[in-house]
């Protein structure tokens, strides 16, 4: 059996971790992750699943890089942040500005930085991502 639709997978969202995850997390959570975040994953079916079940950003000390260009294909907003990944704690409420790179743990005060993309790589992710960006650029949108 192949699955291949993101809402399909979706249910299953980091479960080889967490096996409570699609239990306990809910649409418009964050993912706060470590080194590395997404190795193994060389196509669009992790980031994809993961925003079909409305995560609503990932933040990582770093990323794979396949994984990073594969999230911003499809929109899924994620950002490096090693000192947010580090010290945001399960269960705090963060705000995060992806545009601008910032992010707040609302529940400590602490604020932190991210890089934020390029502009037109935020463009791409207004857009929708990769084919929505080139549709509209192409002027088939």
């Amino acid at each position: 059996l192949t699955i291949r639709e993101p809402e399909q997978l979706a249910p299953h969202v980091m479960e080889g971790i967490d096996p409570e995850f699609t239990a306990k997390a809910k649409p418009g959570d964050l993912i706060v992750a470590g080194k590395n975040f997404g190795c193994g994953s060389s196509r669009e079916t992790a980031p994809a699943a993961i925003k079909a079940f409305g995560i609503g950003c990932v933040i990582a000390v770093s990323f794979a890089r396949i994984f990073l260009r594969n999230s911003i294909n499809i929109a899924l907003p994620i950002l490096e942040s090693p000192e947010a990944a580090r010290e945001i704690r399960e269960g705090d409420l963060v705000t995060v500005d992806v545009s601008a790179g910032t992010i707040l743990d609302e529940t400590t005060g602490k604020r932190y930085r991210a890089t934020p993309f390029l502009p037109f790589l935020q463009e791409m992710m207004a857009a929708g991502g990769l084919i929505n960006y080139a549709r509209k650029r192409l002027g088939l949108a």
